[in-house]
């Protein structure tokens, strides 16, 4: 073999060599970059700063994967298996990784079965290859919201009418002021109108007060049989017009303990709401009895009753079963709901029973106040 023939062969068997190292190189190099894709790492100290956060936390990887997410995010319903929902939430993420610029909305959660809730998601980079969703659920504040709005819209609706009222009334008189009998016919509808104006108000102002169901500091020791008296005696003058005889069945030395003023209150919206709804000539009966560790004060009458479909909602605020009539009445529609914060307030409970066309039964249930009772408490 001459010289020639062995440096072509030497260089051959270089090139053979050189060209598996570099082979071997670029393999171990790419394995390395597939397995930093597929595990992103979670920078040092993220986990332990997640897991006392407030909000629930999502980390997302660049398949758009859920790398780790809180228990609190399962819960919410945002992640299911490995995948981040709605497709809202993940448009978030898809910017903030096009970008790197923090994002946040308010997006709302439908499922399937159940009620519609609402989250507060903010998405921000973490690092150059994990995406981080916070989010806090905002459910309750937004049902607050629409409460509130609602009741200021009834409220304003519902203060137009008398208002309207006593304007139109009050133009009627100046115009009939040489007519005596139908200045009297007047005034005595704006007395009216006054009148369902001022207990509108005052209601409104009694369920203000009703807000936090907390029990109130002028709570005392209330005998019901004459909480039962004060309630029936107030709605007297409005049963005498209907010839509507109201009995009451009180077991004797019946105590209980909590705010007389708004007990009193309670007690007598549904006494005046049984006279109310009542045909003229019929009977309300009024009784307590006690039961276990209860009071059970039930007011029961024999009116229009109400459809088992409205049951649940009748004790909402301004909502009526039959709006024409509750106007025709002067109803404001808030009784029922103070009925409600007033058991609450005071560690009580509202029950209800009625059918349509048989009338309709409406029981405080209040703890009973015995003496064992006040020398446990003291």
């Amino acid at each position: 073999m001459d010289t020639s023939a062995g440096f072509l062969i030497a260089g051959v068997i270089g090139a053979v060599i050189g060209s598996a190292i570099t082979f071997m190189w670029r393999f171990s190099e790419r394995r390395q970059n597939t397995m930093v894709e597929t595990v992103p790492v979670i920078p040092a100290g993220v986990e332990a700063v997640l897991a006392v956060l407030p909000s629930s936390s999502v980390l997302i990887d660049t398949s758009d994967t859920v790398v780790q997410a809180s228990a609190p995010a399962h819960a919410m319903g945002i992640v299911h298996e490995d995948r981040l929902q709605p497709e809202e939430l993940m448009t978030l993420v898809r910017q903030v990784r096009r970008d790197g610029q923090v994002r946040q909305a308010d997006i709302s959660l439908q499922p399937k079965r159940g009620t519609t809730s609402y989250i507060h998601a903010r998405v921000a980079p973490l690092g150059s290859r994990l995406i981080l969703v916070l989010a806090d659920d905002r459910t309750r504040e937004q049902r607050v919201e629409t409460v509130r709005r609602d009741f200021v819209a009834n409220v304003s609706h519902e203060l137009k009418t008398p208002i309207g009222a006593l304007n139109l009334l009050a133009e009627a008189v100046a115009e009939a002021k040489d007519d005596p009998e139908a200045v009297v016919r007047f005034s005595d509808r704006m007395h009216t109108e006054s009148e369902r104006l001022t207990r509108l108000v005052q209601q409104i102002i009694d369920l203000s007060r009703l807000q936090n169901d907390l029990l109130s500091d002028d709570a005392t020791i209330i005998k019901v049989g004459e909480l039962i008296s004060e309630a029936c005696e107030h709605s007297a003058t409005d049963s005498e017009k209907k010839d509507i005889e109201i009995v009451t069945n009180v077991e004797s030395e019946l105590y209980i303990h909590g705010d007389r003023a708004q007990l009193h209150a309670a007690v007598s919206n549904l006494v005046e709401n049984a006279v109310t709804y009542s045909p003229e000539g019929s009977r309300v009966t009024v009784s307590a009895t006690h039961e276990g560790e209860n009071i059970r004060i039930t007011v029961a009458d024999n009116g229009i009753g109400i459809p088992n479909d409205e049951l649940d909602r009748i004790f909402e605020r301004f909502y009526r079963v039959d709006p024409a009539r509750a106007r025709a009445t002067g109803g404001t529609g808030l009784g029922l709901s103070i009925v409600k914060h007033v058991a609450a307030s005071n560690g009580g409970t509202v029950e209800v029973w009625s059918e349509p066309g048989l009338g309709s039964s409406f029981t405080l249930v209040m703890p009973a106040y015995t003496q064992e009772l006040d020398e446990e408490q003291q």
